[in-house]
């Protein structure tokens, strides 16, 4: 076998092994034999059909009136039986269906969301594009197509057997070099449907990649509509329209295109497919002709022959006409294969970025030798260290660019490009305000205790937070379901965010530009609420505006090493009412 098809095997039986090992081996084991037994049936039923067409068509050529209205019921209760049979199968089917989809998607979720792999993922090179797409589309793709392309392959071979010793008990003897060879039929029906797969595996290979391709256009294209709606006002307030107009407008090229090249193979395979269809219906009469019209079977005999022929070559030809799906199936196992095969990474690699050690209770925030690069490389910040007592305030400073939010992400776990050590208290409350805050689509009150439920504190304490932080108007919304992020401005954006910061009461707080928005009236008036109201709280700010320094202890500013090689920064600390040329190596 290539490496290429055992990679693919090895590949879905990584996918398929894990829910079949699970809890719900049971439920599901029991549903899927429930299932085959139905596919088993049906090919039984066909079977049954076929001994119904040798009587039938024998009564016409008989002219056995009886007989011909006596068969009319046996039709009606095969018929009745297999229109039960197939309904339930279908049901079942899609009941397995959904099951195996919720698990799947359940695990893959927790996954993405386990270790901050959601966030990780974009330092991956691109390997793993939309993975939206991957854990909504592929996984329903990955289910449908396995059991659809699994149950069909049973059935098919199923089908072969039964009607293969059907076919060699009806085929004549054929003579070649005047030495009899049995079962003519069969052997044609083999000949034929195995020329038929040859080339369609030739004519329809690309597909698999075209496939592939499409679906990461498909998903790329999506993605970027989603952006425009959710910047609309920025992009309106810009006069953006055209820009995004050709920006859509490429990325859709990269979809006609691809999608030109299937339509193209697509049409090559039809050509084949629907000739080879075709010839399918008036070949078996071709070859069984000869043994009818020279009085070796009657009418009955012909059709039946016709029949199982039929069947016997569709089995065959299940390859065939599966192709195109198996295709789909392929590209979908490698996209969840690799979409699978870079959360594994990451997990194999979490505890990349900064080394962290529990304090004990009560004891201070440290960072040690704490060296930050950019993906490149680069140094950003090199060997710094820096403490953070409880309830103290610090604010970092220093120009656009030095690596002040990338020591954020190193404390919030993650960046992976640094190295060091983080020490603080091990279970103590710890809560980011970016500058741009989250919040989710759900009711104001969610908003503002995100990630915590609203009823852990109630609508009242909800309310006064609102009011004290500016926000009173909304205290009559808290239930309301909105698009909070593109219902308020970004300062509205920004008081919430403090509003947050206050009913959370964490033990340590980080404010990266988490005012900016603001007027200096109002910032003032947020931080001098938040000086108050927590005043057993550790802050850290990162904030360029002066009148900020009157609300901390100490400023730590990033200043350039001088190693003009590297552009890397260090950290100098000065009391708050020092001016910068007094600053000290920390």
């Amino acid at each position: 076998m290539p490496a290429t098809k055992r990679r693919f095997l090895s590949d879905l039986w990584r996918l398929t092994k894990p829910y079949w090992r699970s809890e719900e081996r049971f439920k599901s084991g029991l549903l899927l034999a429930v299932i085959i037994g139905m596919s088993l049936g049906i090919v039984y039923l066909n079977v049954l059909f076929n001994e119904w067409n040798n009587l039938f068509y024998n009564s016409l050529q008989e002219k056995n009136l009886d007989a011909f209205f006596s068969l009319f019921g046996r039709f009606t209760l095969l018929a009745v039986c297999f229109i039960i049979v197939a309904v339930y199968q279908i049901y079942l089917r899609q009941m397995l269906q959904i099951r195996w989809r919720r698990w799947l998607t359940e695990r893959y979720a927790a996954r993405w969301l386990e270790g901050r792999s959601y966030y990780r993922l974009r330092f991956e090179n691109g390997i793993t594009d939309n993975p939206d797409q991957r854990i909504s589309e592929d996984i329903r793709g990955f289910v449908e197509q396995t059991l659809s392309l699994t149950l069909g392959f049973l059935e098919a071979v199923v089908s072969l057997v039964s009607f293969s010793f059907i076919l060699w008990q009806l085929s004549g003897d054929i003579h070649v070099l005047n030495i009899p060879i049995p079962g003519s039929m069969l052997w044609a029906a083999i000949l034929y449907a195995g020329v038929g797969s040859l080339l369609t595996h030739y004519i329809g290979r690309p597909l698999i990649r075209l496939n592939f391709f499409q679906q990461r256009f498909e998903a790329d294209f999506r993605y970027n509509l989603v952006r425009v709606r959710e910047n609309a006002e920025a992009i309106a307030l810009y006069g953006g329209e055209a820009q995004e107009a050709k920006g859509l407008a490429e990325r859709f090229s990269s979809v006609v295109s691809n999608w030109w090249g299937i339509m193209r193979r697509q049409k090559r395979l039809t050509w084949f497919s629907a000739g080879y269809s075709q010839a399918a219906v008036i070949f078996p009469f071709l070859v069984a002709a000869p043994r009818y019209f020279s009085g070796a079977i009657p009418l009955g005999g012909l059709m039946q022959t016709v029949s199982a022929f039929a069947h016997v070559q569709n089995s065959l030809s299940w390859f065939i006409d599966a192709y195109t799906r198996l295709a789909e199936w392929k590209a979908t196992v490698d996209r969840l294969t690799g979409f699978g095969a870079a959360l594994e990474d990451l997990e194999v690699r979490h505890d990349e970025g900064l080394t962290r050690r529990d304090a004990p209770a009560g004891g201070s925030l440290a960072l040690t030798e704490t060296r930050l690069a950019l993906p490149d490389g680069r140094t950003l910040l090199d060997a710094a260290s820096l403490t953070l007592p409880p309830g103290e305030r610090l604010m970092l400073a220093g120009p656009a660019g030095c690596g002040k939010s990338t020591l954020f992400r190193s404390i919030g776990g993650l960046w992976p490009y640094c190295q060091g050590t983080l020490t603080m208290p091990a279970n103590e409350r710890v809560l980011f305000l970016p500058q741009r805050p989250y919040l989710p689509i759900a009711t104001l009150a969610a908003a503002v205790a995100y990630p915590d439920a609203p009823e852990r504190y109630g609508d009242a304490r909800i309310t006064a937070v609102l009011t004290d932080c500016g926000l009173g108007d909304f205290a009559s919304r808290l239930n309301e379901e909105r698009h909070w992020s593109q219902e308020l401005s970004a300062g509205e954006q920004q008081r919430l965010a403090f509003a947050r910061a206050l009913l959370l009461a964490p033990r340590w707080l980080f404010l990266d530009e988490a005012s900016s928005a603001l007027d200096e009236a109002s910032e003032k008036t947020l931080y001098q609420l938040l000086t108050s109201r927590l005043p057993e709280t550790a802050i850290l700010s990162i904030a360029h505006r002066p009148a900020l320094t009157a609300f901390h202890s100490r400023i730590v500013r990033f200043v350039p090493t001088g190693d003009t090689t590297t552009a890397a920064f260090r950290l100098a600390e000065m009391p708050s009412e020092a001016a910068p040329e007094a600053s000290i190596s920390a």
